[in-house]
């Protein structure tokens, strides 16, 4: 073969791998574009929204019973590699999908997305398995799996500082549920919008969709990193012992937060805010709250040390807001 030949078909082949390569890339580029809120400029942006709260189900959580997952037969997808806990990708014998969280967090989880669920903060939908076999993984203790819904589009995330409820009432109460629950992650990557097609056309569910640092403690201070000292999560012990509001002042709630990452988010939170939301949490009768713990399949003991805990925290919430006005306030 001539030299000049040679040069051809070096030529030509560069040229196909330079566009097959280009493809590619482009194909690559356009999966990894996230879709945003701002696609879906007619849904309804939704945080939270009126709810029957002494007839919420708080053991089957905001997918009920018709979501429970059918464990008789479990494929494995694959290995879910966000965040920093072991979880997988699995199909259930209803041909379903699900993430399976392990770790310290599955429990507390199951527990703060069926408190918010109760006072109608829009959540995921999750189920805490006391056992499960995950074929070529092996069989795993107290497992969070949180549903995929076919029909649900996970979006970009939404920042504290920024979404739509900025001031609302609705906005500030799911702030002091974050202390309530001692929930020291509260970085915006762990927040997440979802598209929901409805019957009546879409919504925009603006949901926290990891809430795995929670039921334990905060940190002994604010210092830049060593904020983390002391810190604990799925301790029910901890949990009973914890601060949660450190009083009044000029109208405003002092919450007990320690956090490095997430200061300023607990300011400026009103007296009348703060009963906005009590006025919600006093509507929980003792079992619906035995049962956000229970789903979560905590010991009996922990269970009535957890429940009592709950209700403090309830009652302290009470009293420091006690001198605002009994009527809420609009949403």
């Amino acid at each position: 073969m001539s030299n000049r030949n040679r040069v051809i078909r070096f030529l030509l082949l560069l040229t196909i791998f330079s566009l097959g390569a280009a493809g590619t890339f482009a194909q690559k580029g356009q999966k990894e574009k996230e879709k945003t809120a701002a696609d879906y400029p007619q849904a309804k942006p939704l945080l939270w929204e009126p709810v029957n709260i002494s007839g919420q189900d708080l053991f089957n959580g905001p997918g009920g019973t018709q979501m429970k997952p059918n464990l008789s037969n479990i494929t494995f997808i694959e290995e879910d590699k966000s965040g920093h806990n072991k979880k997988y990708r699995i199909k259930d014998g209803s041909g379903r999908e699900w993430v399976a969280k392990l770790g310290d967090e599955a429990q507390p989880e199951t527990v703060a997305v069926r408190l918010l669920y109760g006072l109608g903060y829009k959540t995921e939908i999750n189920y805490l398995v006391p056992s499960i076999t995950i074929p070529g993984k092996g069989t795993f203790k107290n497992v969070r799996l949180e549903a995929r819904p076919a029909g649900v589009k996970r979006l970009d995330e939404w920042k504290w500082g920024d979404n739509p409820f900025v001031g609302t009432n609705q906005l500030q109460g799911l702030k002091i549920m974050m202390v309530f629950l001692t929930n020291y992650d509260l970085l915006d990557m762990q927040n997440k919008v979802l598209y929901v097609k409805g019957p009546n056309g879409g919504e925009l569910d603006y949901v926290i969709s990891d809430l795995g640092s929670t039921i334990g403690k905060f940190g002994n201070n604010n210092l830049p990193i060593f904020f983390r000292l002391g810190r604990k999560t799925n301790d029910p012990e901890a949990w009973s012992k914890a601060g949660f509001i450190k009083g009044v002042e000029n109208g405003q709630l002092k919450m007990d937060y320690t956090g490095g990452k997430s200061r300023g988010i607990m300011e400026n939170i009103t007296v009348e805010q703060g009963r906005w939301l009590y006025n919600r949490l006093s509507r929980f009768d003792d079992r619906q709250i035995e049962d956000a713990f229970r789903a979560a399949n905590y010991s009996p003991q922990d269970v009535k040390l957890l429940t009592r805990a709950a209700k403090e925290r309830i009652s302290a919430l009470g009293e420091a807001t006690k001198t605002a006005s009994q009527a809420d306030a609009k949403y």
